[in-house]
This record gives C-alpha cells, sequence and structure tokens, in this order.
C-alpha cells in the first residue's frame, strides 16, 4: 500500500498527501534466540534494504528482530533530480536547506506502520545510516512530539533510536516546538539516542553529526550519546557496529547484556 493509499484510508479529514510514495521491498532478520526486540534499520541514498540485512545478520544480537524496509524510488535534487531510493528529498546537506517535511513524514508514517504490528511486549526501535539516520532521528522527534510534522498522531512508543553518519532534520526549530507540550518534554527525556560520525566524513560533515547532537540535548532529549571516530569517512566499520551493539544490548535490558 502507498503513503497516499494509507492516508486515505486511515487518516479520514487530515490533510492527505500530495505525492504518492511507493515503497519498496521489505526484508526482515529474524531473530535466532527469544523475540525481545524489533528495530527498522534504513538504508543510505541509494541503496535497498536487502544490502542492509546481510551486514545486520551478521550482528551477535540474536533477541532482536531487524526490519530492513527500501524507500520509494524518487527524483532526488541533490543529484540534478537523478532518481533513486531516498526517504525523502534533499537539496543540499547543510542547516539551511529546506526540508521536505512531507517526504520525511512519508516515510516515518511507514516505518511507524511497520512497528505498529510488532507484538505489545517487544521494544520497538529505529536505526539508520546517512539519510536513513537523518530519517531514524527525525521519528525520534516525532515521537517526543506525539505527531507527525503534518499533525497526524504518533502512537508507536521508540525505546531507542540510533543514526549513523547522519543529522537531524529541522534542528533549529525542534527546542522551541518540544517546549510546548509538558508530555512532549517527558517523552524526550526517556528516549535513548546513539549518534555515531566519522572526523573524515566528506559526504556528511562531521560537524552536522556533532550539532545535531548539541541541538537533540539541549531540546529536552537526555540521553543522547555522540561518538566520534577519527579518520572513518562515510560509512562504517566493524568497531563502530559492535559499539552500536554494546548500546542496543544495554539500553534495551536484552539477555546478555550488563545494564
Amino acid at each position: 500500500m502507498s503513503y497516499y493509499q494509507q492516508q486515505h484510508a486511515t487518516s479520514s479529514g487530515s490533510r492527505t498527501a500530495r505525492r504518492n510514495f511507493e515503497f519498496g521491498r521489505t526484508y526482515v532478520v529474524r531473530p535466532k534466540g527469544k523475540h525481545q526486540a524489533t528495530i527498522i534499520w534504513l538504508h543510505g541514498l541509494g541503496d535497498n534494504g536487502s544490502s542492509v540485512s546481510q551486514l545486520l545478520e551478521s550482528l551477535p544480537l540474536p533477541n532482536i528482530k531487524w526490519i530492513c524496509p527500501t524507500a520509494p524510488t524518487r527524483p532526488v535534487a541533490l543529484l540534478g533530480g537523478f532518481s533513486c531510493t531516498a526517504w525523502f528529498d534533499v537539496e543540499e546537506i547543510s542547516e539551511a536547506g529546506a526540508d521536505d517535511w512531507e517526504g520525511l513524514d512519508a516515510s516515518a508514517s511507514h516505518i511507524a506502520n511497520l512497528l505498529s504490528t510488532e507484538p505489545t511486549d517487544v521494544k520497538l526501535g529505529i536505526g539508520g545510516f546517512s539519510m536513513g539516520a537523518a530519517t531514524a532521528i527525525y521519528s525520534a522527534t516525532c515521537f517526543a512530539l506525539g505527531k507527525y510534522g503534518n499533525g497526524s498522531p504518533y502512537t508507536v512508543n521508540l525505546r531507542a533510536v540510533v543514526g549513523l553518519s547522519g543529522w537531524l532534520p529541522g534542528a533549529r526549530s525542534l527546542r522551541n516546538k518540544i517546549e510546548e507540550s509538558n508530555e512532549a518534554v517527558r517523552r524526550a527525556a526517556s528516549l535513548p539516542i546513539l549518534l555515531c560520525h566519522g572526523n573524515c566524513d566528506d559526504v556528511v560533515p562531521y560537524n552536522y553529526g556533532e550539532k545535531s547532537s548539541r541541538y537533540l540535548s539541549s531540546s529536552g532529549f537526555r540521553h543522547v550519546a555522540f561518538k566520534s571516530y577519527d579518520g572513518l569517512g562515510h560509512f562504517t566499520i566493524p568497531r563502530e557496529m559492535s559499539e552500536v551493539c554494546s548500546w542496543v544490548s544495554a539500553r534495551l535490558g536484552l539477555d546478555g547484556s550488563r545494564s
């Protein structure tokens, strides 16, 4: 089902999407042990859920079910209008760049719908790389605010968010939005977030990741961890993924974790 169809089917009376977002295939990595958590992992620009699922399958996290969706194929302004898989449109990766709120909401809604069918005793999280990380972090802000950018309610109870080599969309306006609601302040304070970034990233500059961490912390997200990696470009390395595994296990209280 497309995002356009979902909005018509489930959000009567609300503003419907102007664009029709057709998401690609979703890949699932089943837990090898007791199912304690489900995490959606979002690929980067031009990638797909299949390649991500192969990486996640090798991680020593037997109690996690990984869901790896594929973004819609759409023209991307950053690439001169070339079409590829993208969670939202982006003209430039910068604080001053215009945010594609409609695209962000469509992807965040698709992700939330995938999580909404999980068992109630399973802890839920979202992670991603690059543009996927930006979408995961945006979902964290939707969770705190209790709504998407278009005002529709956000109902998924997130327990952890991970962003690798990403950035925070709408960073400058976030604090004011959260401070308008005591409930948003409470929800932001409850959600642990891990951000990782290489200091040699030539695609999403390191300082964007660092600033995103500061914006989140100043907006009331009290449990933001920021890890930097010397010499790391716009990719992941085993040491980074090992630290992600340790952090996720501890924050979600998975079997075998130390806290």
